[in-house]
């Protein structure tokens, strides 16, 4: 949906938390509910102008003239009242996150949809302090998710199913793609994916075999396309020819086994981080994320017409 199209949703929504994410989400309710029915909550002194000059940096075009409609407050017991869902994107701080959801539990409607856009923290520890668990999902991002489509559910064992399904409407219907991670887990899948590419290229580079530069060149030049059109597991079933995964892996299996034997031997906190993290500021400085992010639309855009 186009931003200048007319907003049709009547939920009411309250962010909890006016950092990048809550914003990019801000900016991606405003595609389909008024601006009138959204509620910024945050403890900053100046969020009203914080909100005025970096929400339409979300934006394209810029949406300055709705910003004054938002309704904006430091006070999470009226922000959350009348709300039909509550999305909360506070520090990543368990004991945060476990006293605000029985606070929001006390205040917002018995029936209002509760999430976390936690990156890590599963909803089995957030709810602790909470009388009815059932209410509490985790609904993770990709950053940025105004732009991203990917929501990672992740229901504790006891999200009612009823949340979860309320959940998958919403977004489905915002044209988003939802998937439900059927087992907690730390950093649930993304995180995990990328984290795990991310291991293998800090030892490559602390190896000497590539520089930090040069890697990123060989994920955008190859895997990085690939894998906007086809995952993983699809890829290389596509690579196996006529056997497909069973054949891939009759082929060059070896060779897989050999990567993984020797890979990603490195941990946070052995001495590699300044002399990559000084690679990587040589090399880009810093990064305009509206850049990036725009090219990522035109990807994305051209991935859905070929689907």
């Amino acid at each position: 949906m186009s931003s200048s199209s007319t907003p049709k949703d009547d939920s009411r929504i309250t962010i909890v938390g006016a950092g990048t994410i809550g914003l990019s989400f801000v900016a991606l309710h405003l595609q389909f509910t008024p601006p009138e029915n959204i509620t910024i909550c945050d403890t900053r002194p100046d969020l009203a102008q914080y909100v005025a000059t970096t929400l339409p940096l979300y934006q394209s075009p810029p949406r300055h003239s709705i910003v004054s409609a938002i309704n904006l407050t430091s006070d999470l017991p009226s922000a959350v009242k009348n709300a039909t869902i509550v999305q909360e994107q506070g520090p990543e701080n368990l004991a945060f996150k476990s006293k605000i959801w029985e606070t929001i539990e006390a205040h917002a409607p018995k029936d209002a949809l509760l999430w976390s856009s936690t990156s890590g923290i599963v909803a089995s520890a957030q709810n602790v302090n909470m009388k009815d668990k059932t209410r509490l999902l985790v609904v993770h991002p990709y950053n940025p998710p105004h732009i991203m489509p990917l929501l990672e559910l992740v229901p504790s064992p006891q999200t009612s199913q009823a949340v979860i399904d309320q959940t998958l409407k919403f977004w489905r219907d915002r044209g988003r793609e939802p998937v439900v991670i059927k087992k907690e887990c730390t950093g649930f899948v993304a995180n995990r994916l990328a984290f795990a590419l991310l291991r293998e290229s800090i030892h490559l580079v602390n190896e000497g075999v590539v520089t930090a530069e040069e890697l990123d060149t060989v994920v955008e030049t190859s895997m990085g396309p690939r894998w906007a059109v086809a995952g993983p597991f699809k890829s290389y079933h596509a690579g196996g020819g006529a056997r497909g995964l069973r054949g891939f892996f009759e082929n060059i299996g070896g060779t897989v086994q050999g990567c993984w034997d020797d890979g990603g031997k490195v941990n946070v906190g052995e001495g590699w981080e300044d002399a990559l993290f000084e690679q990587a500021e040589e090399a880009y400085g810093w990064v305009d994320t509206g850049k990036r992010d725009r090219a990522t639309k035109r990807v994305l855009e051209a991935v859905r017409e070929e689907s």
